[in-house]
């Protein structure tokens, strides 16, 4: 069931706890941070997360103007959860307790590391030049087909294929997290498959490293 819990404190940081504290309410902004997802699909990114306390959470957002549903396409397209205006407004905060949380220690395994997060991090993390050339990307992680583009000195993330791209590459979020968190490893990874790239090496490097 949905929970009504409040902290009964006027605080505005307790007001907005009320909102977005509760288990699993985040990580759905987080989710949803880069595109409109699915009922699946958000219950695939989070899978240590059951499909009623998932609804509850998804209920709890929309009924608080912080997500809403629509349909994709027509009428009878299927349903997907999206931010609000509101909803967006938590992107700094997210992304700040993302860097905040970065040294903290790693939970015990088995863990899990969606496609959103790790772009999210990619996107912050690579630091090309602004003198960089233009590179698109077309990255094929765990399933999920994405478009990473540096642009003027930022790495930019679009959900869906390029209408063109210099290179191609396919891993899973895992792997290219731990990529991103260690580049030596980036050998390694392409020799034993985990990794697949057609194009240049050093354009990935540089969409992946900003090097």
């Amino acid at each position: 069931m949905p929970t009504s819990r409040s902290y009964r404190d006027s605080c505005g940081v307790a007001r907005a706890l009320d909102i977005v504290g509760e288990r699993w309410a985040l990580l759905v902004v987080r989710e949803l941070l880069l595109t409109p997802q699915r009922f699946s699909e958000l219950r695939h990114a989070l899978p240590n997360a059951s499909s009623n306390l998932l609804a509850d959470r998804l209920r709890e957002l929309e009924h608080h103007g912080v997500i809403r549903r629509r349909k994709l396409g027509s009428t009878a397209g299927p349903q997907v959860y999206e931010l609000t205006d509101r909803g967006r407004k938590l992107e700094p905060i997210v992304l700040a307790l993302g860097d905040w949380g970065i040294d903290a220690p790693n939970p015990p395994e088995p863990t899990s590391l969606s496609a959103t997060s790790v772009l999210i991090f990619l996107r912050g993390a690579a630091r090309p030049g602004p003198a960089a050339p233009p590179i698109v990307c077309r990255l094929d992680l765990g399933g999920s087909i994405w478009t990473v583009a540096v642009v003027s000195g930022e790495v930019q993330v679009y959900d869906g294929e390029p209408a063109t791209a210099d290179i191609s590459l396919r891993t899973d979020p895992k792997t290219l997290g731990g990529l991103l968190a260690d580049p030596a490893s980036l050998d390694a990874a392409l020799a034993d498959g985990s990794v697949a790239l057609v194009g240049d090496r050093a354009a990935l490097n540089r969409v992946l490293f900003g090097s």
